[in-house]
């Protein structure tokens, strides 16, 4: 996975009922656009994040600006 500032990860929910997590990448911390990666979640806290299968990459406008839904 190679992403960049202003991309959005999106942790998908394991449980019926539970919604996706979302997170915006503030800095990629590997080389090459590679992991770990500081991701800002929707309620406020970072933390740092090395995605699993189970997330998905939604790609940002290319300034640094996360996708709009």
């Amino acid at each position: 996975m190679n992403a960049t500032v202003g991309d959005r990860l999106r942790f998908l929910s394991h449980r019926v009922g539970d919604h996706d997590r979302l997170g915006r990448i503030v800095e990629v911390r590997g080389p090459d656009g590679g992991p770990p990666y500081l991701v800002e979640f929707e309620d406020g806290h970072r933390g740092e994040v090395f995605p699993g299968s189970d997330c998905e990459l939604e790609a940002g406008d290319g300034r640094g600006n996360a996708p709009t839904t």
